[in-house]
């Protein structure tokens, strides 16, 4: 920046401090990895390739084009059931998994991979049944997945090499933890379990220093750290040890989701689980995470079959009694029924089925809205309270959040059924429309993008 833009942007700075009097959060950006998508490889565990395609290249290459800066593998790039010649730690094709990853370096973006400190194949021949509680498994779909402790000393000394492996053997960004462990009452510890403090349903001595011991070890090599632990919740630790929380997998109320998230610590990515959750409309997606300094993990990549549930020689564990087992099922047939007018792709697990035609180019509309919000060095206030800002009190319903750097932003999004008038004290730019107006009309269930001119 020059000298101008310099005094620019303190200006700005000074004028958002003086008009905000509360907000629930103040935070200063910096290194933000703000779009996120997961992308669909394939239909483990029956056997495909990694190696990128020209399909891949051309979407990999327009989500490059909107800023896009993170890919994220879920678990198909390994082989969890040892089906195809490897194991939970490394690719049933490495040579493509290298490959894709390359193309997405040579794009400009980073890629992580799923790993799992909890979850681990109780069918595996390496796995010891010291590690986790008996009663705690995931049976669902192909897997039986033990819950292995953090507590367990085992567990962390056959762990930890094999991450480090994946992230030096594929040169990858970084890793995303499905945590795969909960605490909880009724878990009876092995005699072998050693915790550094009292455990409780609430805190997790052990995980919280395992999931230490992993971000140092990512970070080392100046990679990406993403944690999901279940639906909206954050780990069960007391120090904020990840770089981005996942959350969302099996929420169906995104109002409820968005008031226990919406105060999380940064960076929090919704994941909004579209196989259970209802929306009015694509757009709602926003309204509960941009005021919040949130935006969208995108659902993306290859299309979706649901031929994952049906491969001959698999063990579908618990039949149709299983939802994914057979939603998945439900998929295939679908496509199958008139296979001359299929319906719109789905992209993964938590895309809605069918898909949505309009929620790629909806994604990337609101991600070029929301991208020069949060540039390195941009000031937010967040879910502003008493401001002067505006003429007359913020009702409860609405919130509105400053994002302040070179340029001033303001985001109002109104969680109510009427219509609200907002009079401003300053005249300020709909980013969507180019209206410039001080009467801030928000629409029901709606959100404005605005800036200040000039």
């Amino acid at each position: 920046m020059n000298t101008d833009m310099h005094r620019r942007r303190l200006e700005n700075l000074a004028a958002a401090g003086a008009a905000v009097k509360t907000c629930a959060r103040r935070h200063m950006i910096g290194e933000y990895l703000a779009g996120q998508v997961t992308y669909n490889l394939g239909e483990y565990p029956k056997r495909f390739s990694i190696a990128p395609t020209d399909y891949d290249r051309k979407l990999l290459a327009e989500f490059a084009r909107h800023g896009v800066r993170l890919i994220q593998l879920h678990e198909e790039w390994n082989d969890s059931e040892r089906r195809l010649g490897a194991d939970k730690f490394t690719s049933h094709d490495p040579a493509g998994l290298r490959e894709f990853v390359a193309l997405v370096h040579e794009l400009g973006m980073k890629v992580i991979l799923y790993a799992s400190t909890g979850f681990f194949e109780a069918t595996d021949p390496d796995f010891d049944p010291a590690w986790a509680a008996p009663d705690l498994h995931l049976i669902e779909v192909y897997f039986d997945y033990a819950r292995c402790s953090p507590a367990s000393p085992g567990w962390r000394a056959y762990l930890l090499p094999r991450l480090e492996r994946i992230l030096d053997e594929y040169e990858v960004d970084g890793l995303y933890d499905d945590l795969g462990f909960y605490a909880t009452e009724k878990q009876i510890p092995h005699p072998s379990w050693v915790s550094p403090g009292r455990e409780t349903v609430e805190y997790s001595p052990a995980l919280e220093d395992l999931l230490g011991l992993v971000l140092d070890m990512v970070h080392r090599r100046g990679g990406v750290f993403k944690v999901h632990a279940s639906g909206a919740n954050p780990p069960a630790c007391r120090l904020k040890l990840y770089d981005y929380l996942w959350v969302g997998e099996g929420v169906q109320n995104l109002d409820k989701m968005r008031l226990a998230t919406c105060h999380f610590e940064p960076y929090v990515v919704p994941g909004y689980d579209m196989s259970r959750a209802q929306v009015e409309t694509e757009d709602d997606l926003y309204l509960h995470a941009v005021p919040f300094m949130q935006f969208p993990l995108r659902v993306d990549g290859r299309p979706f079959t649901g031929e994952r549930a049906l491969v001959p020689g698999m063990n579908y564990r618990r039949g149709d009694n299983c939802f994914w087992t057979r939603h998945w099922r439900s998929i295939w047939q679908r496509l199958q029924a008139d296979p001359n007018t299929p319906p719109p792709p789905m992209y993964g697990c938590w895309d809605s089925s069918p898909g949505r035609l309009e929620g790629r180019p909806r994604w990337l509309h609101h991600f070029d809205l929301y991208r020069p919000m949060v540039e390195p060095g941009t000031h937010a206030w967040i879910d502003v309270a008493d401001s002067t800002l505006f003429d007359t009190p913020k009702p409860a319903d609405v919130t509105a959040t400053l994002f302040v750097n070179t340029e001033t932003y303001l985001v109002l999004a109104n969680y109510t059924r009427d219509p609200v008038v907002l009079p401003a004290r300053q005249a300020w730019r709909d980013r969507e429309s180019g209206a410039q107006t001080r009467e801030l009309r928000i629409p029901p269930r709606d959100l404005l993008f605005l800036q200040l001119p000039g």
